[in-house]
């Protein structure tokens, strides 16, 4: 019985032995017949770009390719980054597919039998299609994509409002990084879903932490505790918060913000609150008693060197020690006790006479000549028409007389005391004294030289000059005769003389109605002209030459009623 089941035994292991022989000899085929089938085609589970190449003739693998994506070049690639977007298209931007290297960098399937029975099975593997690159147009393109892809930040500000404070929030800006551009668009523009590129942040310079760097910095510093300058004769004057808000500003500059310092504002303010700290010169001053004279002295005075007190002011601001001393330095008189005391009036420096008035403005060009006359101008000095007279009414001995109101004839206070003025100005004008202030007529008086007389009106319109010269020189006034007469006596220095250059732009009256209180009138063309004039020393040689504009308004045509 034992040798029989032994036989039996050993007659199973060779049928065994004999299946799996067959097998093998099975597989060997099949391995065998596998490999030369597939000798030089694409192996399985492959595809390009999404096209499944597998198994397929090399050649006939390029024309499926070739069939299947040969419009993706021409097709638009999306391009984001956050928010923002931009496109390309392939072709135009140096992408080329090659679809034959894409095909013949897939090797051969690989020999080993386990690889090849695996290759039954296993999932696709996808193969990037070949891209032929032309460097320049992609980097050009991409230049464009990257501006597209990319926005400016936005600076924040920190601005004082009214003694508060204002801000306004910065904004982050944003770019793409050049590598990573250009290796995520050749890596993915075939990607159905587009390109995606990580976004860069881009901080603007002036940011959350420099505002709050100012504002609890410079600025804090510069509002919250006053500042105070001592001065002498227990004057001081202090400036605080709101009034500090008035010359500290905050400028945005070079990416960075800056508390900037208007000090001549500063200085402004202090010097409004340093009145009594300061005692200015006091030039000599000429006065005259029938024909005596009289001087009454100069004094030599103290003021604030404010360069000095003011420096380094912005510093200050910024700083702890806001508490100082004025600096002060000598104001010696210009005009001095023993030059006064030296002066003569001996020579008439200039003369001028205007006529035709009425009675009723003789008599208030005679009154303002009488409180004009003896009037001493000194070196330096300027001379003010309503300043010297005061106020011009009835209570001054004024009369009402003829005056221009609204482009027609009128009354008022006063009237005529213009005719005075052209005649002080003329006077002025050839004694050289340098005009800071006249106005002229509207209108074109014919009995005054045209482009060369002046208007005053009490408040409002001033006459006033400044003697340039070294000496002083004393106004007089003669009244009669159906004229006003201004003389200025001194030392003489210059000669003047005065070129009209014609008149020119003439412009053609309008007609008005006017009811009460009517003058009718048959008007008079304006007009422009101008005025040279020519200083020269007493030797000929010329000073200077001065040119001065005047247009005249068209006198309109007055009809009453």
């Amino acid at each position: 019985m034992k040798k029989a089941v032994g036989k039996q035994t050993g007659k199973g292991w060779h049928i065994t032995l004999g299946v799996i022989v067959g097998l093998l000899l099975i597989a060997g085929i099949a391995y065998g017949w596998d490999v030369v089938a597939n000798q030089g085609k694409v192996p399985r589970a492959t595809s390009v770009g999404g096209v499944n190449i597998s198994g397929m003739e090399r050649t006939a693998a390029v024309e499926k390719l070739e069939r299947e994506l040969g419009d993706v070049e021409t097709k638009p690639v999306s391009v984001a980054s956050g928010e923002k977007s931009s496109q390309l298209v392939p072709n135009e931007s140096g992408l080329i597919l090659n679809y034959q290297k894409a095909v013949d960098g897939i090797p051969d399937a690989s020999y080993n039998p386990f690889s090849r029975l695996y290759s039954f099975v296993k999932s696709t593997k996808e193969i990037p299609v070949a891209v032929d690159v032309d460097a320049a147009a992609l980097d050009s393109t991409l230049e464009r994509v990257k501006k597209e892809l990319s926005f400016e930040p936005k600076d924040g500000m920190l601005e004082l409002n009214n003694g508060g404070l204002k801000v306004t929030k910065p904004v982050l800006g944003q770019t793409v990084d050049d590598a990573d551009l250009q290796k995520s668009v050749k890596e993915n523009w075939l990607d159905p879903a587009g390109v995606e590129v990580a976004p860069v942040v881009v901080e603007p310079a002036i940011n959350d932490d420099a505002i709050e760097a100012m504002r609890t910095g410079d600025v804090a510093k510069a509002l919250d505790n006053p500042l105070t300058l001592n001065g002498e004769n227990n004057v001081s004057g202090t400036l605080r918060k709101n009034e500090i808000a008035q010359f500290v500003s905050i400028e945005a500059k070079d990416g960075k913000l800056e508390l900037k310092v208007d000090a001549p504002k500063a200085r402004q303010l202090f010097e409004e609150r340093m009145d009594g700290s300061q005692v200015p010169g006091q030039n000599a001053k000429i006065s005259f008693s029938g024909s005596k004279m009289n001087v009454t002295p100069s004094v030599d005075g103290s003021i604030i060197d404010w360069e000095k007190t003011m420096k380094d002011f912005d510093k200050r601001v910024k700083g702890d020690e806001r508490t100082w001393d004025a600096d002060y330095k000598p104001d010696p008189a210009e005009y001095t006790t023993e030059m006064a005391e030296k002066a003569t009036f001996n020579d008439t420096v200039s003369e001028f006479s205007t006529g035709g008035f009425s009675g009723a403005s003789g008599e208030n060009i005679r009154r303002v000549a009488e409180q004009v006359n003896g009037a001493v101008v000194s070196p330096g000095e300027t001379f003010s028409l309503n300043g010297y007279t005061g106020p011009r009414g009835t209570a001054q001995g004024y009369v009402e007389s003829g005056i221009i109101i609204d482009g027609h004839s009128g009354t008022a206070v006063g009237g005529g005391i213009s005719q005075f003025a052209t005649t002080l100005y003329n006077a002025a004008y050839f004694a050289g004294m340098e005009d800071v202030a006249h106005t002229p007529h509207s209108y074109y008086i014919s009995r005054y030289p045209a482009g060369r007389e002046a208007t005053v009106y009490e408040g409002a319109i001033d006459l006033q000059f400044k003697n340039t010269t070294n000496t002083p020189v004393r106004i007089e006034t003669s009244f009669g005769g159906g004229k006003i007469t201004v003389r200025f006596k001194g030392v003489k220095t210059y000669n003047v003389e005065s070129v009209n250059n014609g008149r020119w732009a003439t412009t053609q009256p309008t007609r008005m109605s006017v009811g009460e209180d009517c003058s009718p009138s048959s008007g008079a063309p304006g007009f422009t002209t101008s005025d040279t004039r020519i200083i020269k020393d007493l030797s000929g040689r010329e000073i200077s030459r001065e040119t001065t504009t005047t247009v005249y308004d068209p006198q309109p045509i007055v009809s009453c009623g």
